[in-house]
């Protein structure tokens, strides 16, 4: 069975391209808009293998995503990461003290993303 992976994005364009990246590498790819759809996606969701997910989002962005999920408890070993087009330090170390696994900056490299994917989602 092909492990899941959730895309948070509100970029479709950004999420189209991952998704098709990822679904060649022969995984079964979910998707949400905002942070405030990807918490309830990965509510409802069975063996989610890892999240992948924007910064700037509307309603709730990436890195409250993150503290939301470490703050909730139900997904604790759960990977996230950052793929987004920030690249600032601070952000990065916010990113990493609430448990992102890795920051990707768009725009990506579909073999580097599906790479860094097959790491963390094993």
């Amino acid at each position: 069975m092909a492990k899941k992976v959730i895309v948070i994005d509100d970029s479709l364009t950004v999420r189209q391209q991952v998704g098709m990246a990822l679904r060649q590498a022969g995984f079964e790819v979910l998707e949400a808009s905002d942070g405030d759809e990807g918490v309830a996606l990965i509510g409802r969701t069975v063996d989610v293998a890892m999240v992948i997910c924007d910064v700037n989002m509307p309603r709730m962005g990436g890195l409250e995503l993150l503290e939301h999920i470490k703050k909730d408890g139900k997904n604790p070993n759960l990977p996230v990461l950052m793929l987004t087009t920030e690249g600032q330090p601070q952000l990065i170390e916010r990113a990493k003290k609430s448990g992102a696994k890795g920051w990707v900056v768009k725009p990506f490299k579909p073999e580097l993303l599906v790479a860094a994917v097959k790491k963390l989602a094993s």
